[in-house]
């Protein structure tokens, strides 16, 4: 029997976890990096991008849990597969069923697990010391020679190793010895990245020049001398767990934003026609209006000069940095985006500029930046109002000389990268009320394009709506077949504060809704949206008397068909008419649509 895993689960936390695992179809020297009680993340070393599952496939899982010494069988799905351009492989894997109880084995495993520790060469006092530091936090295992400590490590759940003793030359060659096994079986890739790998925490004696060298290797996380207080050795422990989770969401993420980028240059390769003949990215642009903001577009896009797209949240200023970076000649190479108002500054800083190992904290590794990811190709800063005055001055220094430096770094890199901004307030309002620097804003302003709300292009609201419709009938497997004509009357005259993006939700919210082959009618929108109804405006506003009893069959119509869920001879029997004579003024006024 086996377990099925709801599809609708929340993602719960992921725990690291380094063990080795067994896949069907074979997937040779796989490891796993990370679990939660719905997925698995994994490494491995295949031969080519062919062995082994692919993304979209199902794979068979086998695997022990430390400590425990429970197996766990487990079949799921590959949501994401990553070939990083070396021997290493990653893989993302939702599970879907357990064989047996392997399902609440895992949960258990991830209730009750606490941080793992393993302790070399500690004395009777030290190891009593190391035990009452650690009580509650972490559980301690206890190794007399290095062979044990080696076996120990190998469970792939050691968040720390503590090295201790008063042999300095013992505890020197077991800390330089890790460092030779890790770079060998990491060129093998028989196990995770070394700094994936448990953190050392040294506490025996050693010559100073000896220590500085390891930590210069980066094979000592922290060195607390010989008899550490309790307290020391709790708070080293419980850093180097948290170190060890960040580094691999990090490593995860590092992950994510390769596979997105390249995903991104296949799509801009590819991009399917809108079903009208257009791209799809030109939908909804067919308005006097939006007919300038593209012949800006056109005009500028094959110029190398900074692009500034100011205009309310949900215009579509990010489809426009698409179609710009598309005609700039660039559209082989990377676009990349980022949105400035979802980081906090320092996150910000390094995820732009990049950062080197040990920059601060939880700086691990070395991150490129990406402005050196997007070199060659185009960076979209989406919200640059939400910068801080410290990073505009150093993105003005990348827009006027292209250099970049890591945070924490010595060495400049210069890169070739296209900078489009976009913003939701007026930069210039935000210069004059000290808010945003000047010397960024003029040369930001070079190009400036003002991008108007939909309520002052209606003439765009019924394509972008038919879009939608399109589009969501395909996603959500409905087939709505079109709009009655006082819903797209509603769509055209309704003020929408949320744009383009409030569009799309209304149309999408629509079609889930909607029955097989039903035409979207007032039942299927917003609540908020049909209180401003036209139609019924429309009911007490001027005109000859036969326009405004067309009105009034329409409404009447429309409420009887919405009343008897669409069919037809039930909304005939309530209004005393023919079925079809109801049928034929129905669709006179666009409210029914025969097949």
């Amino acid at each position: 029997m086996t377990r099925p895993v709801s599809a609708y689960a929340p993602r719960s936390e992921r725990k690291p976890l380094y063990v080795k695992v067994v896949t069907q179809p074979a997937l040779p020297g796989c490891w796993a990096v990370n679990i939660s009680e719905t997925g698995i993340g994994l490494i491995a070393t295949p031969r080519g991008p062919q062995e082994g599952p692919r993304e979209g496939e199902s794979v068979e899982l086998s695997f022990s849990l430390p400590d425990s010494n429970e197996h766990i069988r487990a079949r799921g799905d590959v949501r994401w597969r990553h070939e990083s351009g070396g021997a290493v492989t990653a893989l993302g894997v939702f599970f879907h069923s357990f064989e047996g109880s392997d399902g609440v084995k895992l949960a258990r495993y991830l209730t009750t697990a606490r941080l793992q520790v393993v302790v070399v060469f500690a004395s009777e006092e030290e190891a009593r010391d190391i035990r009452a530091a650690l009580e509650g936090q972490a559980v301690p295992h206890f190794a007399a020679s290095a062979e044990e400590a080696h076996a120990l490590l190998a469970r792939g759940d050691a968040a720390a190793l503590l090295v201790c003793g008063q042999e300095e030359a013992r505890a020197l060659t077991l800390v330089e010895g890790l460092a030779t096994v890790s770079t060998d079986v990491e060129l093998s890739g028989a196990v995770p990245p070394s700094d994936l790998a448990s953190r050392i925490i040294y506490c025996a004696p050693a010559a100073p020049e000896r220590l500085v060298a390891l930590f210069n290797a980066g094979l000592v996380f922290r060195a607390l001398g010989e008899s550490p207080s309790r307290e020391a050795v709790r708070q080293a422990v419980l850093q180097a767990g948290r170190e060890r989770g960040v580094r691999t969401e990090q490593w995860r993420m590092t992950l994510e934003l390769e596979r997105n980028l390249l995903r991104e240059r296949a799509l801009s390769q590819a991009r399917p026609a809108e079903p009208g003949g257009r791209g799809e990215e030109e939908v909804g642009l067919r308005s006097a209006a939006m007919q300038r903001v593209m012949e800006m577009v056109r005009q500028v896009a094959p110029h190398r000069v900074a692009v500034l797209l100011q205009g309310e949240t949900g215009t579509g200023k990010e489809v426009l940095a698409r179609i710009v970076h598309r005609l700039s000649g660039r559209g082989e190479l990377p676009l990349v985006v980022q949105d400035c108002g979802a980081l906090t500054e320092t996150l910000l800083e390094s995820e732009l500029f990049g950062h080197v190992k040990g920059a601060f904290t939880n700086a691990v590794a070395d991150h490129p930046g990406l402005f050196v990811l997007a070199n060659g190709g185009t960076i979209f800063l989406d919200e640059i109002e939400n910068t801080t005055p410290n990073l505009q001055a150093k993105l003005l220094r990348v827009l006027e000389t292209g250099d970049v430096r890591p945070v924490g770094g010595t060495q400049v890199r210069h890169v070739d990268v296209r900078v489009l901004a976009a913003s939701n307030k007026d930069l210039g309002e935000e210069v004059r009320a000290g808010r945003f620097r000047s010397d960024l804003f003029y040369r930001l302003n070079s190009f400036t394009i003002d991008i108007p709300p939909l309520r002052e292009r209606p003439e765009d609201v019924p394509e972008l709506a038919r879009y939608f419709l399109h589009v969501f009938n395909r996603v959500l497997r409905r087939s709505a077949s079109g709009m009655s004509q006082d819903v797209e009357d509603m769509l055209r005259s309704y003020p929408w504060p949320g744009n383009v993006r409030e569009l799309r939700n209304v149309l999408e919210r629509a079609v889930l809704l909607s029955r097989p082959g039903e035409v979207v009618s007032r039942r299927l929108l917003p609540p908020s949206l049909v209180t401003v109804s036209p139609a019924r405006n429309e009911l007490a506003g001027d005109g000859s008397l036969r326009a405004r009893l067309e009105r009034v069959e329409r409404e009447l119509i429309r409420e009887a068909l919405e009343r008897h869920g669409g069919v037809l001879r039930r909304a005939a029997v309530a209004l005393g008419m023919d079925p079809v004579t109801l049928g034929r003024r129905a669709r006179r006024h666009g409210l029914w649509k025969s097949d």
